[in-house]
């Protein structure tokens, strides 16, 4: 999303208020005091802004102060001023020197109004009080600063005429139009009103959003679009490469060969290949190859070795050379006997137990694709932007199919432990289910929810929740424990969550005692035993959770 300092006035936030505090310094019959901060005399104000244009504002400023002066000691005064104004701010960030939505921004003003002043004092030893209102034009500059939000810090200083204004006291026969004035130096901070219309809440108004369904919590530009770092066409959060150009076929990714298999898993990356043998080719389709294949012009269909050349036959009536045979053949060729190999037609390791191992970039995948796998609020509902990494995820496993995926869904600590337990596991099932859309078969993705119990970071600051609330991917040969199992224990149920309180022993369950049960007691009479009522109880309310 946008940076919130994008969010201050504009066209979409076109009215804010503000408060501030002044400094007057007068100037008039009896001197000046025009940038001179010695007196500390301040002035509480109000003020009111209304966006017009880019480069234009209607501006209402509200104040309360007050001028004084003692140019001897029979003559003084004390000019108690109330001034209201309206006029125009005319704004340097209107796109032609400064960009409108720029940190800073200064601006020109001018306007008129009224200032009403209440004067006391003495006239050579004579007490005077007076009040009277003038017309009053003002003018001057400002500096608005943007501090994020609807926030906004401003400084000015303005210059206030009021027309044939005696405020100090001194009448004149023939009053100058302008004999009595005073600067006014302003700071203060405005807050910006109103939201504008955001579909897609990426902070870009609909009315400029060139992208208006983008995805929630995805990074965008001033146009309201997911940010393209490599500018390949593939935005960041379905570019599996995103610092490096690369095509939409392959998820961003580069390509040289056009094969569809990337670049970083494709073994032969400038020869066109299958995605099954990691992107090389195989002439003679016999499944391995042409690198490997030391009998390249097989003939379709023949079985092979994991040489590429044609498998010796077993005579069948023989038993004993039946056995002797298969207990050493080797047809992927691997030096693991079919017998011990549990890869018999893909060749490895023998600490591998005979598979291909994992390359170190295919792990280094599944980590990431932890980060990019995010879902509804409060529900297992997948987010669009989580499609490219399960894509990706399902052509991983067509390329190892002697492993199977484990999927391990975790909460953070917020909420009910029983709720976050189901969660987790509704949302593994739900990246599963996504992955067999995609025709993988269902043996071979294995999921488990494991609710708050194995965080990665604290929960008590926001962004360790935001690190617990994950689903983990990883793969593991088909027939071992599973991956999630091996490290986490099996999966919890909600009883295993709740912690009984210190104290008390937790209660045992009791069978449910018939209705009217007649026993004999020694006595001889006879006790009829009625089940206690029971009370049923509350549904635990619905947590809110974010992730």
């Amino acid at each position: 999303m946008q940076s919130s300092a994008a969010l201050a006035q504009t066209a979409e936030r076109r009215t804010s208020i503000g408060i501030n505090g002044s400094v007057l310094q007068y100037k008039g019959d009896f001197g000046s005091e025009y940038w001179q901060f010695t007196q500390k005399r301040y002035a509480p104000g109000l003020a009111i802004n209304q966006y017009l244009t880019k480069g234009i504002d209607l501006n209402a400023q509200l104040f309360y102060g007050q001028l004084t002066g003692q140019p001897s000691t029979t003559t003084s005064f004390t000019s108690t001023l109330v001034n209201a104004n309206v006029g125009f701010k005319f704004k340097l960030n209107n796109g032609w020197a400064l960009k409108e939505k720029a940190v800073i921004q200064p601006y020109l003003f001018a306007g008129s109004g009224w200032t009403f002043a209440s004067r006391t004092g003495l006239a050579d030893g004579i007490r005077i009080n007076t009040e009277k209102g003038y017309v009053d034009v003002l003018a001057g500059a400002g500096l608005n600063l943007r501090l994020g939000g609807s926030l906004g810090l401003f400084v000015q200083s303005s210059q206030h005429l009021p027309m044939y204004a005696d405020l100090d006291g001194l009448t004149q026969e023939k009053p100058s139009r302008w004999a009595d004035r005073f600067l006014q130096h302003t700071v203060g901070l405005t807050i910006n009103l109103g939201q504008a219309p955001d579909a897609d809440e990426d902070g870009v108004p609909d009315r400029l959003d060139q992208c208006p369904h983008t995805p929630n919590d995805i990074e965008v530009d001033a146009h309201g679009c997911p940010l393209d770092d490599d500018k390949d066409g593939v935005p960041n959060y379905q570019d599996q490469c995103p610092s490096i150009p690369g095509k939409p076929e392959v998820h961003g990714c580069p390509d040289r060969d056009n094969d569809g298999v990337d670049d970083v898993d494709d073994a032969c990356p400038d020869k066109p290949g299958s995605i099954e043998l990691h992107g090389c080719p195989d002439t003679d389709q016999d499944g391995v190859s042409d690198s490997d294949d030391q009998c390249p012009d097989t003939p379709v269909g023949t079985a092979v070795n994991a040489q590429g050349c044609p498998a010796p036959s077993v005579a069948s009536d023989t038993v004993v050379s039946t056995k002797s045979a298969s207990s050493s053949l080797d047809i992927d060729g691997d030096g693991v006997p079919n017998t011990e190999d549990r890869c018999p037609d893909h060749a490895g390791p023998v600490t591998n137990h005979g598979c291909p191992e994992i390359q170190a970039a295919t792990r280094q995948r599944l980590q990431e694709a932890t980060k990019l796998i995010g879902f509804e609020r409060n529900n297992a509902t997948l987010l669009p932007a989580s499609y490219s990494t399960l894509d990706t995820i399902a052509r991983i496993l067509t390329q190892y199919p002697d492993y199977s995926l484990s999927i391990a869904g975790h909460t953070d600590s917020q909420g009910p432990a029983a709720f976050n337990l189901r969660l987790s596991r509704e949302r593994a099932a739900s990246a599963r289910r996504y992955l067999l859309e995609r025709g993988l078969p269902e043996a071979r993705v294995e999921w488990r929810g494991y609710g708050p119990r194995y965080p990665l970071a604290a929960n008590t600051t926001e962004a360790g929740r935001a690190r617990n609330r994950r689903v983990e991917f990883d793969l593991f040969l088909t027939g071992d424990p599973n991956t999630a199992q091996a490290k986490y224990g099996p999966e919890p149920t909600p009883s295993a969550l709740v912690t009984p309180k210190k104290g008390k022993a937790t209660p045992l369950k009791k069978k449910p005692v018939p209705r009217k049960t007649v026993s004999k007691p020694r006595s001889g009479k006879q006790t009829i035993r009625k089940q206690p009522s029971r009370t049923p109880r509350r549904a635990p309310k619905q947590p809110t959770l974010e992730w």
